[in-house]
């Protein structure tokens, strides 16, 4: 691991109070803009670490803490030049996202600075906007946030150029024919930019690496891998910590721990599953209580903190699941050996033991340190089978375990019926599998069914996460939870009055809305024309969920207290609160550990959540790809869809089988169309044709570009009259 990580996330108290005191003096009314050398011998900083002090500034300025003027002096930032990260469009403008703005910054092409797609930048505030978004340019550039670009390569006589896989980068890359490797027209690489460009010069750069030919198989997914820069090979290091784990429990890790091994439990997953990191129990008590046991891999004993395997995992932060592939967030050694809950063997774990009333209502719980051994690998499809189906065989074949899957489907209902009566939203969108042949080439996409084995599992586990995070805000302990906010007034306020239009309304509560009243929504326009619009447009109006170290709600769930603690295998937030727990179980959150992960933990929850976005773009970007291969062959073909999205420059529909296309608006007719944010439609000036969000459409498939995963529609009775 490069000493930048480290440093990262190790930052000692005297780098920390440094850069807090610069930040200080430099707000202070009396300080006197300064150069770095001035402000070294006024804050007596010593020449050995002088080095140190410069890079601390440079970190201060590349994260628009500080600012620099021309002549080189320190100085706090200006209110109106704020500093966030630059996203480019296709179409030459882009964006600029400030962190603690609602808003992004709309910044014209003539005003991005040669600013480039994910760079860091600062900004100064003009008067006037695009539509009713704030306007900018880019007055300087901070810090560089792409390096490399995969894309195309195509050859001329002389010298080459990269055409970007990612249409934010608005822009080919020039490649001399001595930095080309050979490269010939169709192959896709990766590029290192060794220039930025200007207004009268494309970007430069040098091939790094030839991925194959766009038609080779796999080639299109090696592409995302090497554009999102997900790492798909693990360090020697690494592989060789992991090699010196044992694939059986040592009577050593035994000690200590609650015996659950005579406790009847199971493993429910997919049939493709490897990584089996959960399980649960259940029986009633002589009260009639329900004993729900959820019993999660102890992930932790195999990789302690600060182990080359930890820094490795920290780094990834999640596992990837993408269409053909899995890049997971530990060695498989791990992940399908000692730390994979398999039938029939001991294995070491953290158990969530909880007595729940016929309410729902968690009376009592334990966490313990636990031994455990699974009695049966489930599947999804055999316990929908002996509970939906009532499959005889099946259910012969599983007979000791019947009863308890029947107590399972009647617990999770009351679960599922307390989560409802609080308020908690439940999204229930078309989700997909793509099916591949050993080529990688798409054979179907098939629709995923949840089932009562998914909404079993997934009950249990809410559960089992809000029981772990609402035990540790009381014992008032650094910990990492998961928060969804309380959506944007503006957003709600939008769809409260897009709504009225179809006979609707939500309530408020002052400037706030209670999740229960969009849970009442989506009821009311079920089996409506209009629940697909709605549904989507709730959606949007509510923000992200990520990882925190304040313990805010989460506004989706209806819950005040929410944690992921279900998943260490493949999620680092789940990994790094096994270790606090554990310490805390064992009595070792002393002020000097407590210290340690008020210090670490908010980077780990700031890197964590934004390795989850990367992995969630990078899942649908191949998801796209796939999709638009598959539809290649069925140009030509009708579909009865629903308009997904409407955009100044097109219409997006949703076809049957989740592929998403577009309508672009030069295809529509010869009328000229509005597209009218506000209503979210778009309308013919001539013939006052008007297409809705949500509304169902016929449309024909008309090209598709699976290089970079686009499907163009049209419109059949147009093609007709052409």
């Amino acid at each position: 691991m490069d000493r930048e990580w480290n440093v990262m996330f190790e930052q000692d108290e005297r780098v920390k109070q440094r850069r807090e005191l610069i930040c200080k003096l430099l707000s202070d009314d009396i300080y006197v803009p300064m150069k770095e050398k001035e402000l070294a011998v006024f804050m007596q900083v010593p020449g050995e670490e002088r080095e140190e002090f410069r890079r601390i500034l440079r970190s201060l300025v590349s994260e628009g803490r500080v600012q620099v003027t021309g002549q080189g002096k320190y100085i706090k930032p200006q209110d109106n030049r704020p500093t966030g990260i630059y996203y480019g469009t296709a179409r030459g403008f882009g964006f600029v996202e400030v962190e603690g703005r609602e808003e992004d910054l709309y910044i014209p092409e003539d005003k991005r600075g040669g600013a480039f797609h994910q760079d860091r930048v600062q900004v100064e505030l003009l008067s006037g906007g695009h539509g009713r978004r704030t306007e900018a340019c880019v007055v300087r550039i901070l810090e560089r946030g792409t390096k490399q670009v995969v894309g195309t390569y195509e050859q001329c006589e002389n010298f080459g150029f990269v055409i970007p896989d990612n249409s934010k980068i608005g822009t080919d890359i020039f490649v001399s024919r001595e930095r080309s490797k050979g490269a010939v027209t169709g192959h896709k690489v990766v590029v290192e930019l060794t220039s930025y460009g200007d207004d009268r010069h494309k970007p430069e750069g040098r091939v790094s690496e030839i991925l194959g030919h766009i038609n080779d198989p796999g080639v299109d997914i090696m592409s995302v891998v090497r554009r999102f820069e997900l790492p798909m090979e693990f360090g020697e290091k690494v592989l060789k910590q992991a090699d010196r784990v044992p694939d059986h429990v040592k009577e050593a890790d035994r000690n200590g721990r609650t015996d659950l091994r005579e406790l009847q439990m199971v493993t429910i997953d997919g049939e493709d599953a490897k990584d089996l990191d959960d399980a649960v129990s259940l029986y009633l008590d002589e009260d009639g209580q329900y004993r729900l046991g959820v019993h999660i891999a102890d992930v932790s004993n195999y990789v302690q903190e600060n182990s080359a395997l930890d820094w490795e995992a920290l780094k990834r932060g999640t596992s990837v699941y993408l269409v053909d592939r899995v890049i997971p967030m530990l060695p498989h050694k791990l992940s399908n050996g000692i730390c994979s809950l398999n039938e029939g063997v001991e294995r070491l774990a953290l158990s969530c033991l909880m007595t729940i009333s016929a309410r729902g209502e968690v009376t009592d719980y334990q966490i313990v340190e636990s031994l455990i051994r699974v009695d049966r690998r489930m599947s999804y499809t055999s316990v929908k089978k002996i509970l939906e189906d009532k499959d005889e065989a099946e259910r012969r074949q599983y007979e000791d375990f019947v009863p308890m899957f029947e107590l399972m489907e009647e617990l999770a209902a009351v679960l599922r019926k307390k989560r409802h009566k609080r308020g908690s939203i439940d999204f229930d969108f078309a989700e997909s599998k793509i099916v591949l042949d050993q080529e990688g080439r798409p054979l179907d996409i098939r629709p995923y069914e949840r089932n009562v084995a998914t909404k079993i599992i997934e009950d249990f586990m809410l559960i089992a996460n809000e029981t772990v995070a609402q035990h540790f805000f009381w014992l008032d302990l650094p910990f990492v939870y998961r928060t969804h906010e309380k959506p944007d007034q503006d957003k709600i306020m939008k769809l409260s009055a897009f709504i009225r239009n179809f006979g609707y309304s939500v309530k408020m509560s002052g400037d706030e809305i209670h999740p229960k009243e969009l849970q009442k929504l989506l009821g009311r326009i079920a089996d409506t024309e209009e629940e697909t619009l709605i549904s989507r447009l709730t959606l949007r109006s509510l923000k992200q969920a990520r990882y925190t170290v304040e313990c805010s709600g989460h506004f989706g769930l209806a819950c005040q207290y929410y944690c992921h603690f279900t998943s260490p295998i493949r999620r680092y937030p789940d990994l790094q609160i096994h270790r606090i727990i554990k310490d805390q179980l064992r009595g070792r959150l002393q002020e000097e550990r407590i210290a340690h992960y008020a210090g670490r933990l908010p980077e780990v929850a700031k890197h964590s959540s934004k390795m989850e976005r990367r992995a969630e773009e990078a899942e649908r970007e191949t998801d796209k790809l796939k999709k638009a291969e598959y539809m290649e062959d069925h140009i030509g073909e009708v579909y009865d869809g629903v308009i997904c999205g409407i955009t100044q420059w097109g219409i997006y529909v949703e076809l049957p089988n989740t592929v998403e296309g577009l309508i672009h608006v030069s295809v529509l007719s010869g009328d000229f169309f509005y597209y009218n944010e506000e209503s979210y439609e778009m309308t013919g000036r001539d013939t006052g044709k008007t297409y809705k969000l949500g509304e169902r459409i016929k449309v024909q498939v008309k090209s598709v570009d699976r290089l970079i995963g686009t499907v163009d529609l049209m419109i059949p009775e147009m093609s007709e009259q052409t």
